[in-house]
């Protein structure tokens, strides 16, 4: 591959633009069998809580005509267990690495960030869709104020760049992201899920145990490239885009709506290969038009 690709994230050199969202793609070590994950311009864990979470009970996942609805609840080893299993194996793979948290308290987050500071991870994914306690359940992203206040507490004790993952179900998007950055993150991401519900008419009763669940896939798309845009004109920090993005096209989209970085998160269900596919289809795109890096055409609309 040349060169085409390369993107600065910050200070943060990715190789190309392309990253498996996290929840998407555990640890990495499941699409080993599909590919090289160094081919990947970074890889996005699994998000991780201080204390390991064996998820929600119920159906947890949700078909639906152009996506898939899911209520997981972030079930995952907890930090110590990553931090013995799976770092090791993540750090030795020459790609960048972003580390999903999320808490169930400001106590938490930031006891899960001090245990992070002892490796040399790229990036912090901060997931402030998970739920505030001291608020009634209300989760951290939805309003400025406790996302700013969250943000700001963890960016002084991380060692780590810290980027602030949002959720699309609150206060106007890009307030939430002006307040983030001016508590210091070095970095956006979004979006998170969008809230639904499902019924099923056969058995008369709501799908989900928590009644309602989190939308992703091709159904959310434009309502991501609107929202991604809206922030790309808002903020100065970068911004790492997700939402419904299932081709090279999708990709180029987002980033020419502003978006330095793209996760693919539900197509990697569908079509493992997804994001080589669009790593390739990039590629092809820069060669045709001419163009000596991606970033020329970063921010166009």
């Amino acid at each position: 591959m040349s060169k085409r690709l390369e993107t600065k994230f910050n200070d943060i050199l990715f190789k190309n633009p392309v990253i498996p969202a996290s929840g998407t793609f555990g640890f990495g070590r499941e699409y080993e069998a599909f590919y090289d994950l160094e081919k990947l311009g970074g890889l996005c864990t699994k998000g991780l809580t201080l204390e390991p979470r064996v998820g929600n009970k119920g159906i947890r996942l949700w078909e639906t005509p152009a996506g898939l609805m899911n209520s997981i609840g972030l079930e995952n080893p907890g930090i110590d267990a990553f931090l013995e299993n799976e770092w090791p194996h993540l750090k030795d793979i020459n790609t960048v690495t972003i580390i999903n948290v999320g808490g169930k308290d400001e106590e938490s987050y930031l006891k899960a960030i001090e245990k992070l500071n002892a490796i040399d991870a790229q990036l912090i994914e901060l997931n402030i869709s998970c739920p505030n306690v001291k608020t009634g359940g209300m989760a951290y992203g939805i309003k400025v104020a406790t996302a700013e206040d969250i943000t700001k507490k963890v960016v002084e004790i991380s060692k780590h760049p810290v980027m602030v993952k949002l959720s699309p179900n609150g206060d106007a998007i890009s307030d939430i992201a002006l307040a983030c950055e001016a508590a210091g993150a070095q970095g956006i991401s979004l979006i998170n899920t969008l809230l639904g519900m499902a019924i099923d008419t056969k058995k008369k009763s709501v799908v989900f145990n928590n009644l309602y669940a989190g939308l992703s896939g091709p159904a959310v798309k434009p309502i991501a490239l609107r929202m991604t845009h809206q922030v790309c004109q808002a903020v100065k920090i970068p911004v790492m885009a997700m939402g419904g993005i299932s081709t090279w096209e999708d990709a180029l989209e987002f980033i020419m709506a502003g978006a330095t970085c793209i996760q693919i998160g539900t197509m990697n269900f569908n079509n493992p290969q997804a994001p080589i596919e669009m790593i390739e289809g990039l590629e092809a795109y820069c060669e045709k038009e001419s163009l000596s890096n991606i970033s020329e055409i970063r921010g166009i609309i």
